[in-house]
């Protein structure tokens, strides 16, 4: 495997040990409601992705297997999503993070993130060919699907909600409120799929930037000065760990355009 992008910036704040990373768990952990590990193996691959190491954590999780391959899809997307400078491989990325995780579901009907990665995953995908594209081939309806099952599964997984909430806004922003039917959008169902995930996660940077997004897509200019007050409030947000950094860094870059 080619070497991955190293995080571009210091890690040494977002290294957590064994014990202050079980402290730390519920709150790094808000958005995808993933449980403690029993496994030490598990529990050290999600040390190393939360400093950054995403290449390491993706090994880790991989060696650990089970519940170390939800640490491997989480650490493989979040690095193919902001880090990684190859279209094509960031798509390839995407891609085997959703047939592992399709896999896992296999294995692990009821594991909530089983089917949030594989949505995760096969929504970039679609971004990247085009989210029309994407719709054509089928991949918005199993998008949706398997984000309602992770919802179903874990009614607090946060950033499950924040995807869902982006799969009803960029379906409707693409094709239009009519067609958008077709797809199981819906423009009032989108909002509150944005809300809800900040009241699952009030700490979360991400869920003010998608939620900026979607109202910009589904309401246009007459909510861009909330959107903007998002953008500011998420670029203000203290980062936990590497992926939250890369949030609030993105935002921070998004207010100064």
């Amino acid at each position: 495997m080619a070497k991955w992008t190293a995080f571009p910036y210091d890690p040494a704040e977002y290294r957590h040990e064994a014990p202050a990373l079980k402290k730390h768990w519920a709150r790094l952990h808000a958005g995808d409601a993933e449980p403690l590990p029993k496994d030490d193996k598990v529990l050290a691959a999600w040390a190393l992705f939360h400093a950054g190491d995403f290449q390491k954590a993706f090994d880790a999780g991989m060696k650990a297997g089970g519940a170390g391959l939800t640490v491997a899809n989480k650490a493989q997307c979040i690095y193919a999503n902001y880090l990684e400078k190859s279209e094509k491989t960031k798509l390839e990325m995407f891609i085997e993070a959703a047939e592992r995780a399709a896999a896992q579901q296999q294995a692990e009907p009821k594991n909530p993130n089983a089917w949030y990665w594989q949505a995760y995953a096969l929504g970039r995908y679609g971004q990247g060919i085009s989210v029309a594209k994407a719709l054509t081939q089928g991949l918005g309806v199993k998008v949706k699907a398997a984000l309602e099952t992770t919802i179903k599964l874990a009614p607090k997984h946060a950033d499950a909600h924040i995807a869902l909430g982006s799969f009803h806004a960029e379906v409707i922003d693409k094709v239009g409120k009519l067609l958008g039917r077709t797809q199981g959008a819906d423009a009032a169902t989108g909002l509150k799929m944005y809300e809800r995930a900040l009241a699952l996660n009030p700490t979360s940077a991400i869920a003010r930037v998608e939620y900026a997004n979607g109202l910009v897509m589904l309401e246009g200019d007459k909510r861009m000065k909330q959107a903007e007050q998002l953008y500011a409030d998420a670029a203000a947000c203290e980062p936990m760990d590497a992926m939250e950094r890369l949030d609030v860094e993105m935002a921070r870059a998004e207010l100064e355009d």
